[in-house]
């Protein structure tokens, strides 16, 4: 006969995500849109730092996923807004195979000669408690990629 298990449903308070970043870019508003996009999909990486092959359809309602080929690969989520070159938002499970939803948005505003690049990364649902370490950590590098190379083109 199976046996049955059950699991205790984690605190309210450990079901949220709440991560902000920001940062002064030495490029335009423009520059700064265009290499988002080029890191989002081709430069992110994973745990492995390996390319993650992510592709993103920029309009609203686009698919953003990770392409695994052969019709393989996960769904992340939706493009919600986006408003070149100030403005992305995406809504939708991201990396997280568990009972979640997740909002990220990429404000660029223009700063002086440069740029202020904001990433504000919300999600409620099942979280592992280890993900508010590890995706801040995540979307640090994925910033410093972005101002990288921004500030070289």
């Amino acid at each position: 006969m199976p046996v049955s298990t059950m699991s205790a449903v984690p605190e309210m308070s450990g079901l949220t995500l709440d991560i902000r970043k920001s940062t002064d870019i030495a490029a335009s508003p423009e520059i700064v849109f265009e290499t988002m996009l080029e890191e989002i999909t081709g430069g992110m990486e994973g745990m492995t730092n390996t390319p993650m092959k992510l592709r993103l359809e920029p309009w609203p309602g686009g698919r953003y996923w990770r392409d695994l080929g052969n019709n393989t690969g996960h769904l992340w989520g939706h493009v919600q807004v986006i408003k070149p070159p100030k403005l992305l938002e995406i809504c939708g499970p991201l990396f997280m195979s568990v009972p979640a939803i997740n909002h990220v948005q990429y404000r660029i505003t223009a700063a002086g000669d440069g740029s202020t690049l904001e990433i504000t990364h919300r999600a409620f649902g099942l979280l592992d408690p280890a993900h508010n370490k590890d995706v801040d950590k995540g979307w640090q590098n994925e910033m410093d990629r972005i101002k990288k190379h921004a500030e070289k083109k």
